[in-house]
């Protein structure tokens, strides 16, 4: 197999956790040339990617199907031996069937499906158990490789590593407080708390991108500590998990900041606030914790990706979180 594109179209997590694929192929297919379609403003996560040989970047929200017939036209004349189509969604199904690759291979829940040369079933956890995001990505491949799923991994470049340096000289904490759904991210108060808790000799920095820095701006007034640093929206993607990779720990909600961790391999406690772990997209760093409510809630979870609002109006799943959960990762 001498060349591969693997598809990826969706949000900033989707794509961190599909580059475990990027890992997989290659480790299988060294000598191959493999490439990654992603919607634009995702491209700088696979910035210098060592395994990648060209990124496609699909213009989503400007001409989206002019932009996709001329991505059509591009990967018609790459002449893939095989595509890989991680998403179940018309357009890309589209892409993958009309490819011309000699292999396309995509999940049976994509209305395209039918016109795949192979049809892999999109498994989702049942009661009791976890599929992970990962293990399901892998399916994809596992007939051409083996059933093991390869964890995500980003490359952060020296540049990168050179940038966060001056907030690397002590010991730290990384805090990301957004979340593009209300329902999974800890309440602004919440987040104070926890800081005001902290113990006074770690440096604490707030990351997160130019959409979150209002949030981050309403923290930092609202703590007494006086060793936090708003840095939202002045790091890149692989700034910030270079920052994170050396933090002590490194709290998150259930978005894409901790993969971000686990892509490092960076300490990472998770916060679930309405989504739960079960559904498949949990941290995957050696020392992950996930902290989430002790009590039987009956609303919980209220959907896979969350709400603008709490639909019962309490967010008792945040709530209801205490400091002391909070802080047991770092004794």
């Amino acid at each position: 197999m001498q060349k591969i594109l693997i598809i990826q179209t969706a949000f900033i997590g989707d794509v961190v956790l599909a580059t475990g694929l990027v890992e997989k192929m290659h480790l299988f297919f060294p000598g191959a040339e493999i490439d990654f379609l992603l919607r634009q403003g995702n491209e700088a996560l696979l910035a210098g990617h060592p395994f990648l040989h060209e990124t496609l970047v699909w213009q989503k929200k400007k001409q989206k199907y002019k932009h996709l017939y001329i991505l059509l036209k591009k990967i018609r004349t790459r002449k893939y031996d095989a595509v890989f189509n991680l998403q179940r969604f018309a357009a890309t199904g589209l892409l993958t069937a009309f490819s011309g690759a000699r292999q396309t291979v995509g999940f049976d829940k994509n209305p395209f499906s039918f016109l795949f040369t192979k049809t892999i079933p999109h498994r989702f956890a049942q009661r009791g158990e976890t599929i992970h995001e990962i293990e399901r990505n892998n399916d994809l491949v596992a007939f051409l490789t083996d059933d093991t799923a390869a964890k995500p991994r980003l490359y952060p470049s020296s540049s990168d590593y050179a940038t966060v340096q001056q907030y690397t000289q002590q010991p730290y904490i990384c805090i990301a407080p957004a979340s593009v759904w209300f329902t999974k991210q800890f309440p602004a108060e919440k987040w104070v708390a926890l800081i005001n808790a902290l113990p006074t000799n770690f440096n604490v920095y707030l990351i997160g991108g130019p959409a979150d820095k209002g949030l981050c701006v309403t923290i930092k007034l609202g703590v007494s500590n006086s060793r936090v640093t708003d840095l939202c929206g002045t790091l890149t993607f692989l700034q910030s998990a270079a920052l994170q990779q050396g933090a002590v720990m490194n709290y998150v909600n259930d978005s894409a900041p901790m993969h971000f961790a686990s892509a490092v391999n960076a300490p990472v406690t998770a916060i679930y606030c309405s989504t739960v772990p079960g559904f498949g997209y949990g941290p995957l760093s050696s020392n992950s914790t996930i902290v989430q409510t002790a009590e039987q809630l009956n609303c919980r979870p209220c959907g896979l990706h969350g709400h603008k609002a709490c639909p019962l109006g309490h967010f008792t799943c945040a709530y209801s979180i205490t400091n002391q959960q909070l802080l047991q990762p770092l004794q």
